[in-house]
């Protein structure tokens, strides 16, 4: 029997981060809290199955080198400068008086100046993860508020790679660290100009390149090349981190018109290497140590959770910021997380924390991210609160809109903006019907905010987005998501939201169909059967058969969830309508020529029924319908005339009227 203690430890740690996550899922936390505690489960610390740290840390370094790429690959200094006036002072000053605050925590517990120093600035650093999720679930993503929030991380994430750059150079402490720091900057300049200036021209020419040849495995392949080799040439031919080399892989990959396919093609990986980033920071967790301990633990998370929100609280609204962004970003940047776990380690590494130290920071962290969604659900009863009491002067502009939510109402929300979904919207839009995009990836979303259309940033199968869209509202929803699990979620959260919406979806399988139904949807489309019964129709139209008839059956097939096997009484009724409707009749389109004695009669001057048995049931006269033509209406040339009857009466009267010399 072969031994794979590689492949058991990752099958183990990727086994019990599934449970982790899906149970804090389920009980309204960040995914992230479920992996930690997965590690402290799998841990040195607790009974049971104990996983290799060290291969999994190993492992765990590709979870870095990948969020970090992923940061750079949407790393954008406009969002940054469009929200300059609150994010770069604010950002600034919340860091310095947070590191502070840290630093004196330390202090008093006895630690040591760097220690004490590195805790203040890993508790500093927001979660992008848990910052982002926060706003998706709450619909605020797209607000002002929420860009606030995201531009003050963004200046954030610069200053995590700037202490990571940092950090080695500071570890050597006293005189010689001035010393120390100038060869670093050195060797990190010399290496972020030949990122900027060979880099940013040859990794996006190599991406066209490898997309031109139209293979999938190479494109992968030469985007994990990319971002991992460039870490690992950071690290060792620069000296630098290899989250600074990932981070700048990114940021020149940003620049190549695919890098919202390098993000798509990436993230499986970056999500479950970062799991085993996450679960690798949470074996070094000792849960006895944080009982012991739990009262510098709750100190700590104290510090996080309500002296950094009402530092940002403070810093907006001294900035002259409205009420809304000051609790949004005082919410979002409430709790530490990969970052700060990235500094740690690395402060771990250069012999600033001991072990038990290290945990300390974890366990904040975990509580800080336990307790991040609850403050982010207070943001508007605070917001409601704060506007009725005295204190509603520290308003100091006008109240934000939660979403781009059209607030008349009457709107069509539109579950994912695919090739079918954007036919959807672009049909509405020539309507003149008002519509709401829900969308997940970003480069959509970004095309469509530069059309004017409004839009939700979120994934809403799995976050709470659908509680931001209006659906009470709402005249209809449409779920074009090809993943049937996704749109089941999607529908199930909906009709949830407004008993009474009419939900039209769309499904991959025959099952699906029903599955969906059962859910809650009013229609479910099934394209490729949806593609059958089109044939069906064609093919019963061009024998003859009544549109109206033929329209009805497939109703019923629909009905019946794409049934085909004609085994209900509905479906024996219909067929049965349709023979006896088309035994006898057929409808035949005749043009009535310019030279025809039939041009400028009425149809009644015509006697054509009385001459031929046929019926004129409708007429087709400058690409308009007239149906059941009165019998004073006047003939005219190029008119084509609908002719009902049988087959032998049909070619009488088409004879009589393209006849020149009829009568």
């Amino acid at each position: 029997m072969h031994e794979t203690p590689l492949l058991s430890n990752v099958a183990v740690a990727l086994g019990a981060a599934f449970i982790g996550g899906f149970l804090a899922r389920l009980a309204g936390v960040p995914a992230i809290v479920g992996y930690l505690l997965a590690g402290m489960a799998i841990g040195p610390y607790t009974p049971g199955f104990v996983g290799d740290v060290k291969a999994i840390k190993e492992l765990a370094e590709l979870g870095v080198i990948f969020l970090m790429f992923g940061v750079g690959l949407h790393f954008s200094l406009k969002d940054l400068w469009r929200v300059r006036a609150v994010a770069i002072p604010g950002g600034i000053a919340q860091m310095a008086l947070a590191t502070a605050l840290g630093y004196g925590l330390g202090r008093l517990w006895g630690w040591s100046g760097p220690a004490s120093l590195l805790l203040g600035l890993s508790l500093s650093i927001a979660s992008t993860v848990v910052l982002l999720r926060g706003l998706m679930d709450e619909g605020l993503l797209d607000s002002a508020a929420g860009r606030a929030a995201v531009g003050w991380l963004v200046l954030e994430d610069i200053a995590t790679v700037v202490l990571l750059l940092l950090l080695p150079a500071l570890a050597g402490g006293g005189a010689g660290t001035l010393s120390a720091i100038g060869p670093v900057l050195l060797k990190a300049g010399i290496f972020v100009g030949l990122m900027l200036l060979f880099g940013a021209r040859v990794v996006p020419r190599l991406l066209l390149l490898i997309a031109r040849t139209r293979s999938r495995e190479l494109f992968l392949l030469v985007v994990l090349a990319v971002s991992a080799g460039l870490a690992l040439l950071a690290a060792q031919q620069f000296g630098v981190s290899l989250a600074l080399g990932a981070f700048l892989a990114g940021v020149i990959v940003h620049e190549s018109p695919l890098s919202h396919q390098v993000g798509a093609d990436l993230m499986p990986f970056r999500e479950a290497f970062a799991v085993l980033f996450f679960v690798s920071v949470g074996m070094l967790v000792d849960p006895a140590y944080v009982w012991v301990h739990a009262g510098e633990v709750a100190a700590l998370t104290a510090l996080v959770v309500l002296g950094k929100a009402f530092l940002a609280f403070l810093i907006c609204l001294l900035l002259a910021q409205p009420l809304r962004t000051g609790l949004v970003v005082a919410a979002g940047l409430a709790q530490m997380g990969e970052f700060s776990f990235i500094l740690g380690q690395a402060g771990r590494k250069l012999g600033f924390f001991s072990g038990e130290q290290y945990g300390m920071l974890l366990a904040g962290a975990l509580f800080s991210i336990t307790l991040n969604p609850l403050l982010f659900r207070m943001v508007r009863p605070f917001e409601r609160a704060l506007e009725r009491s005295p204190a509603k002067h520290l308003l100091r502009a006008k109240k934000e809109e939660d979403s781009s939510v059209p607030r008349q109402g009457d709107h069509v929300v539109v579950v994912g903006c695919g090739r079918v979904g954007e036919h959807v919207v672009d049909v509405l839009g020539r309507l003149g019907v008002p519509r709401l995009v829900v969308e997940s990836d970003p480069g959509k979303v970004e095309e469509l905010q530069a059309r004017g259309l409004p839009v939700l940033f979120g994934d809403a199968a799995n976050s709470e987005i659908l509680d931001h869209a209006g659906l009470e509202r709402a005249r209809a929803l449409v779920v074009t998501l090809p993943d049937e699990p996704a749109a089941g979620l999607a529908v199930a959260a909906a009709r949830r939201i407004a008993p009474a919406l009419p939900i039209v979806a769309r499904a991959a399988t025959r099952g699906g169909v029903r599955h969906l139904q059962d859910l809650g949807a009013s229609d479910v489309i099934h394209p490729e059967l949806e593609g059958g019964l089109e044939v069906v129709r064609h093919t019963l139209r061009r024998l003859g058969f009544p549109l109206r008839e033929v329209l009805h059956y497939a109703d019923l097939v629909r009905a019946e969830s794409y049934d085909t096997a004609v085994d209900t009484d509905a479906e024996r009724q219909a067929l049965r309508e349709l023979v006896e409707a088309g035994r006898n009749l057929e409808i035949r389109w005749v043009t009535l020529p310019g030279e025809s004695p039939f041009a400028g009669r009425t149809l009644a001057e015509t006697h054509l029924r009385k001459r031929t048995g046929a019926s004129v049931v409708a007429i087709l006269r400058d690409h308009e319908v007239l149906p059941a033509p009165s019998p004073d209406t006047p003939l005219r040339a190029n008119d084509r005339l609908g002719l009902m009857g049988e087959e032998k009466s049909l070619e009488t009267a088409a004879a009589l009227v393209t006849s020149p010399s009829s009568a």
